[in-house]
């Protein structure tokens, strides 16, 4: 899978192109709601692209549920496409941030607590994915 050309806008284009739950969670490095999201209960086949950039990020064949509320995958779709950077921002619970390569939207947290084959659980937020579904 090959990684697209870096996206960089200026925050009124992002505002502009994303819808304000999204530009809340991706640019401002919020959280949605726990099972009140458009994938945490979606089982379709196919990718999860950024909300930003549409790169594709998450593969359904890794996707699991977590009973967290939130999607939950045991990988991204390919190491080039998500980048991981430390958040103190709580700070009695450091947490790993993922971030898309591409446009640097935040997708949401990896957790040493998934399933086998990887033990990781890439909590992702609905609001920064949007479903590409296969044929067949």
């Amino acid at each position: 899978m090959s990684v697209k050309k870096r996206v960089e806008k200026t925050e009124m284009q992002w505002r502009e192109q994303l819808s304000p739950e999204a530009f809340k969670i991706t640019r401002k490095k919020g959280t949605e709601s726990p099972f009140q999201n458009a994938y945490f209960d979606h089982h379709a086949n196919g990718q999860y692209h950024c909300v930003c950039c549409d790169t594709a990020l998450f593969l359904s064949t890794d996707k699991f549920d977590s009973g967290t509320g939130w999607p939950s995958y045991t990988q991204p779709a390919s190491a080039e496409v998500v980048a991981e950077k430390s958040d103190r921002s709580i700070f009695f619970m450091p947490r790993t941030e993922v971030i898309c390569a591409v446009c640097d939207a935040h997708l949401g947290h990896v957790f040493s607590d998934g399933p086998q084959p990887t033990g990781l659980r890439y909590c992702i937020n609905s609001a920064a994915l949007v479903f590409r579904g296969s044929d067949g």
